[in-house]
């Protein structure tokens, strides 16, 4: 049996259906958890592993567990000595390519990940273990550009030559698949990315030429950028970390690995693939 935490978000509702897919017996554990939006089969538990005893009902059973950081949080610790009270053999982590940096420069820590905790309490936890550490979520390219192209066909941001190696989630999801399943890779901290190097003015052209649209990319200082995204909504602390990371990786082509291509034994998806399989999100509503 596989446990995967954080089973309805961006990676683990792929994970899920790629396990269950290999026949694989899933237990599918969230907060929101709902077995009508999850494949048939899956035992879908509702869960918040904060909660030791809600923690310890789902390990029941349980050989192997993904460990999702936004999932359990500071509770990781306590999670990964329930697991090995609990007969669990071997856990997966999904951590960050950026998780030895400065703190500070991460802005994903202001929206309340702590992925350099949860990577260590998985490794330290006495447990074999497998670390995925994931570039940039090609989907994160929606909240820069969706809204803006279903607006129009001006698309702004600040640092045009900023770039990332995007993954894609499908891609992200098959490597813990076998991470899971395959224990040649326990004691590895896998840093894995999209195929290439991509800035926010590529992106954009990218994404005009999958829609099929003129679409133009325009460069906005910082300043005017930060005071648009906290405006929005979101946390300035957020916003000025990303910012500085946008500043020290500016001109700077991205880390690109070939993880993806070595444990799956094909090619990573490209962003452009990627934006193939999301365009609705960047197309002008009809009507």
């Amino acid at each position: 049996m596989i446990v995967v935490t954080g089973a309805t978000g961006v990676v683990g509702r792929p994970l899920v259906a790629l396990l269950r897919d290999q026949g694989l017996d899933v237990r599918a554990v969230a907060r929101s958890a709902d077995a009508a939006t999850l494949p048939a089969g899956v035992d879908v538990r509702r869960a918040d592993l904060a909660r030791p005893e809600e923690a310890a009902g789902v390990l029941e059973g349980a050989d192997v567990l993904f460990v999702h950081p936004r999932a359990v949080g500071e509770a990781a610790e306590k999670l990964v000595a329930l697991a090995a009270e609990s007969g669990v053999r071997r856990v997966v982590v999904l951590s960050a390519v950026n998780v030895d940096d400065d703190p500070a420069y991460q802005p994903s820590r202001a929206n309340g990940d702590r992925n350099k905790e949860v990577e260590d309490a998985v490794v330290t936890g006495g447990l074999p273990w497998v670390a995925v550490r994931s570039s940039t979520f090609a989907v994160n390219t929606i909240g820069l550009f969706g809204a803006q192209a279903r607006a129009g066909d001006i698309l702004r941001a600040p640092y045009g030559d900023f770039a990332e190696a995007p993954i894609h989630e499908m891609d992200l999801a098959a490597v813990i698949a076998q991470a899971l399943v395959d224990d040649s890779l326990d004691g590895r901290r896998i840093p894995v990315t999209g195929p290439q190097s991509v800035t926010h003015e590529e992106m954009v052209g990218i994404i005009g030429e999958v829609t099929g649209r003129d679409l133009q990319f325009q460069e906005v200082p910082p300043e005017q950028a930060i005071r648009g995204m906290v405006a929005r909504g979101l946390p300035e602390a957020f916003v000025t970390a990303l910012m500085g990371r946008y500043e020290r990786g500016a001109g700077k082509p991205a880390e690109v690995t070939d993880e993806v291509e070595r444990i799956l034994g094909r090619q990573a998806r490209t962003f452009t693939r990627w934006v193939a399989d999301h365009a609705d999100a960047f197309q002008v509503p009809a009507g």
